[in-house]
């Protein structure tokens, strides 16, 4: 008799272990299944659910789960197939860019910029107010400083296995901050005298613009970059000259702040 209480006791032991040493599958929406983890495939995660069955096994897309604790205490977190890294390692992740129609506004725009994750990515630019045609006639000298953070255009909806065709490529928004400081000279005719008269105006300006564009990367290597936005400037605007080559306006008596620009470069 104490045999069978014993054998009662150690089957009661083994079941209840079983029940409590199961694998916690975590999905999306913070849901927690209580299952056996039988595989992990590429896209798939086979479980059974002993609150159902302990013979029926159940599928969910890999997509649809956040993290997976072992019964052990092991844990395994995993991402969407769209924004897993892993499935861009082969994407070069910097660019360098100018501004293909600056030299002509007299200045010479650099751009660099670094994948930080997929859909997301740093930019920044330096200006060398001077280097280029003074259509103008203008002597303007100095520097603008740009920088922003590119948010880039994911589909509407998912496909299984849909992944960006470029980390760097696609529709985006860029949130963006301008630093302008540059000195020009100003030009006043005497008729009366026939004479002509050169006045010195220094210019620091700021602005904060959102900018909407879209950026092609051909073969991995060649980059296009075309985009136009919209902000606020303000700052120090010596008679009202809105031409800041960091952006245009952004004057004393109305502070809209108008860029636009066509990039191309090199991704590497």
């Amino acid at each position: 008799m104490r045999n069978r209480y014993l054998i009662a006791l150690l089957l009661g032991i083994a079941a209840f272990n079983q029940i409590n040493a199961q694998d916690l599958l975590i999905k999306n929406n913070s849901d927690t299944i209580r299952c056996l983890i039988k595989e992990i495939a590429d896209e798939e995660i086979k479980y059974i659910s002993s609150d159902v069955s302990e013979t029926v096994v159940f599928g969910i897309n890999k997509d649809r789960v956040t993290k997976i604790i072992f019964a052990n205490g092991k844990e395994l977190e995993f991402s969407e197939y769209m924004f897993d890294p892993e499935n861009y390692v082969s994407d070069k992740k910097n660019n360098l860019k100018i501004n293909f129609l600056s030299p002509l506004f007299n200045s010479t725009n650099i751009t660099y910029e670094r994948s930080i994750a997929p859909g997301k990515s740093f930019e920044t630019t330096l200006g060398i107010i001077g280097a280029g045609w003074d259509i103008g006639n203008n002597e303007e000298k100095g520097v603008f400083v740009k920088a922003g953070y590119k948010f880039i255009k994911s589909p509407d909806y998912y496909i299984k296995g849909q992944r960006f065709a470029h980390i760097l490529k696609g529709a985006y928004i860029r949130p963006e901050i301008a630093f302008s400081h540059y000195t020009y000279r100003e030009y006043h005719y005497f008729f009366n005298y026939n004479e002509e008269e050169r006045e010195t105006h220094t210019n620091t300006m700021f602005a904060v613009l959102l900018n909407i564009g879209k950026q092609w990367v051909f073969e991995g290597g060649f980059v296009v970059d075309m985009f136009g936005g919209v902000g606020y400037g303000f700052g120090k605007n010596d008679e009202d000259f809105g031409l800041h080559k960091a952006f245009v306006g952004g004057v004393d008596e109305f502070p809209l702040a108008l860029t636009m620009g066509l990039r191309v470069g090199w991704n590497f």
